[in-house]
């Protein structure tokens, strides 16, 4: 079955930097197939007969024992990312108007009912649950009265793995 690991704050800030090849080599020695890699923010797709649990409970081992550091890893059946990004609306975009994140949640934090529990306002911004993922968009001129940035403050943010609108249809589109 075909799968995309998202990998939760590598190569960003003071996080643990993770070269693309070094990953893509580290999952294919320990038996993952067809693995390919998209930008440096950690995403892989590849093959595998385990479930996606078993999957990411596989990786953050080998990652954790490699790089001496934990690392989160949702990991998505190739179905769930075509279908996450055919949900964003078409006219939600990422460009100098508006910015459109997909924040793909982990099982234990995905529920419709997390989005009013988000410090956020609501009326700055329009954000939809599906798919076990928030998607969200926000006019630039909105960005700070939508409070977004908030969303840190929230239990749930360290499950959650978050990527804008042009990644997660180019995702999409590798899966296909």
């Amino acid at each position: 079955m075909k799968y995309v690991a998202l990998f939760r704050g590598i190569n960003v800030g003071n996080s643990i930097r993770i070269s693309m090849s070094d990953l893509k080599e580290l999952l294919e020695i320990n038996g993952l197939k067809n693995v390919s890699t998209y930008l440096n923010s950690g995403n892989a797709l590849f093959e595998s007969s385990m479930s996606s649990n078993e999957l990411m409970e596989f990786i953050e081992k080998i990652l954790s024992k490699k790089y001496r550091q934990e690392v989160s890893v949702l990991v998505k059946k190739a179905k769930e990312i075509i279908d996450i990004a055919e949900a964003i609306p078409p006219d939600w975009n990422n460009d100098e108007s508006q910015q459109t994140y997909v924040a793909y949640l982990y099982p234990d934090v995905a529920k419709p009912s997390l989005i009013d529990q988000l410090p956020i306002k609501k009326e700055y911004m329009s954000i939809i649950y599906k798919h076990k993922c928030l998607i969200w968009n926000i006019k630039r001129t909105n960005y700070n009265k939508s409070h977004i940035t908030r969303i840190v403050e929230h239990r749930s943010y360290a499950r959650m793995t978050t990527r804008n609108s042009n990644t997660a249809r180019k995702l999409a589109e590798l899966c296909s």
